[in-house]
């Protein structure tokens, strides 16, 4: 991509608050977009070849969406954390190992989607985050959820396709968290927390293809409750 195309992308970006350059093969973060870290609201870098974001990340203190799908990422600098108004973060498809360990400071943050990463656990800087509400950590290679699960403050938490073999019954004190997604994982029945069917918020469970029948989840004891909250739910949204 030539600088002149570039320029013209920075000139509307400029106006909108919006800069998208999506799969033109970028291998970095543009440098040129320091000059805007006042005006850019949104940055969409979606399906390039990106490996590294610079530390001039932090520098963008009214970025409030930052999607950078199917990139190259192996790691995430420390001053991302320094986005105080960031609601939506997309990093889908990277090579993802672990987040910074201020990743907490992302005080305003309501989406973070990491599917198709290589994280092993869910990360506990989440559990800081007091306006999270959807989370996906699906396509990763999660074994177990901590027992640090129970802080987490998300309304849906998306773990399809890892490789979660045990739980802990923490996850059914978090206090907001309605939807808990953990299709196509290793997961035996006795490896469920019960709470999670009798003592939690949890409202739409889903667990199809794991290690054990459907129907053998309708004979475990607070089954009953959890469907009069899915019940619930589903009128509500009807």
């Amino acid at each position: 991509m030539g600088n002149s195309a570039l320029k013209a992308h920075l000139e509307t970006a400029q106006k909108t608050g919006v800069f998208q350059l999506t799969g033109k093969g970028l291998t970095e973060f543009p440098e040129d977009l320091q000059k805007l870290t006042s005006n850019l609201r949104t940055i969409d870098l979606s399906n390039n070849k990106i490996e590294l974001l610079p530390p001039l990340i932090g520098k963008f203190s009214f970025l409030k969406s930052l999607v950078l799908n199917n990139n190259k990422l192996t790691a995430l600098p420390e001053d991302l954390c320094k986005l105080k108004k960031l609601e939506t973060l997309h990093l889908n498809g990277n090579h993802l190992r672990q987040l910074p360990a201020a990743f907490g400071q992302l005080s305003a943050l309501k989406t973070l989607s990491l599917s198709g990463n290589q994280l092993r656990t869910v990360p506990t800087q989440l559990c800081g985050l007091r306006h999270l509400d959807v989370v996906d950590l699906s396509k990763n290679q999660i074994q177990n959820v901590p027992d640090t699960v129970g802080e987490l403050q998300a309304i849906e938490l998306n773990l399809n396709q890892n490789q979660i073999s045990q739980i802990s019954g923490q996850i059914s004190h978090c206090p907001r968290l309605k939807v808990l997604r953990l299709e196509e994982n290793c997961l035996e029945l006795s490896m469920l927390p019960q709470s999670i069917l009798s003592d939690s918020q949890i409202s739409l469970l889903a667990v199809e293809g794991n290690l054990f029948e459907i129907k053998k989840l309708r004979e475990l004891e607070g089954y009953d409750k959890y469907m009069e909250r899915f019940t619930a739910t589903k009128k509500k949204f009807a």
